[in-house]
């Protein structure tokens, strides 16, 4: 995996003037996240071996390079799902070449749905631990002690607390919760959902936590924000699709723009 991350690393260099340090994930319905990219220099994933070709509307399949915040980064517009294929490895080539391009930080985001009734449709949650209730790993099949990933503090403490002083400062209100894996791509039954809150479940969706794993192996400072965009299954009348997710994620794409632009601008590391 390693020497795969080099050659599209090099490749990627030849077009773009300077090197990330911040690595972004966007979920669905964050398109206009990446169009607040300057200077930005434009990938097509099909363009770069490794790197996956999404299936899902509002996964646009680009990596954008340029300035966010002040900082260097880089944008994946669009993720690999386990749902997709049946692996959830599909974005370790991926992370691991931007971690060869000079990467440090990974931040992450999603559209998930609550399990809080006080955190609604349009709201942000800052995610502070996770439960892997697909029960698999995108660490399956590697070799070596470094597959042996502690994930202790896996949501970097002092980036969360950062974040929330952030969304204090500028009014934007910001739950806290534990992420619940599912694999999708059907979404969860009501019973389900009554499990997920009984193991301490604050939302639930069908990404990240992969990426996650991938990423403390690969020593990337990770931190991740979901925009909610439904009540989970059973807490509410309202019927759930994706067009209702891509709906509410775009409501909430605003505040995330606001909070992650300035938590880049407020970054000393």
């Amino acid at each position: 995996m390693f020497e795969a991350a080099a050659a599209t690393a090099d490749l990627i260099r030849k077009q773009v003037p300077e090197a990330p340090e911040v690595a972004l994930v966007l979920g669905s319905g964050l398109g206009a996240l990446a169009e607040a990219v300057e200077q930005r220099v434009i990938m097509r994933y099909a363009e770069l071996p490794g790197f996956p070709v999404p299936s899902v509307a509002g996964h646009g399949g680009n990596l954008i390079l340029g300035r966010l915040g002040g900082r260097r980064v880089a944008v994946m517009q669009g993720r690999a799902h386990f749902y997709e294929h049946g692996r959830a490895d599909g974005m370790n080539l991926a992370l691991a070449t931007l971690k060869a391009l000079g990467c440090r930080r990974l931040i992450l985001t999603n559209a998930a749905g609550s399990l809080n009734p006080d955190a609604g449709p349009g709201s942000l949650m800052l995610l502070r631990d996770h439960i892997n209730f697909a029960g698999v790993s995108p660490l399956f099949g590697l070799a070596g002690n470094e597959r042996f990933v502690n994930l202790v503090d896996a949501y970097d403490p002092v980036s969360c607390d950062r974040l929330a002083a952030l969304a204090k400062r500028l009014g934007i209100p910001l739950a806290e919760g534990v992420y619940v894996w599912f694999c999708g791509p059907h979404f969860e039954t009501p019973a389900e959902i009554r499990a997920a809150r009984v193991l301490g479940g604050d939302a639930v969706g069908m990404s990240t936590v992969p990426e996650v794993i991938v990423a403390r192996m690969l020593g990337l400072t990770v931190t991740a924000v979901s925009m909610i965009t439904n009540l989970a299954a059973g807490l509410s009348d309202e019927s759930l699709s994706h067009e209702h997710t891509m709906k509410h994620a775009t409501a909430a794409a605003g505040d995330m723009q606001r909070l992650l632009s300035a938590f880049l601008e407020d970054l000393d590391d």
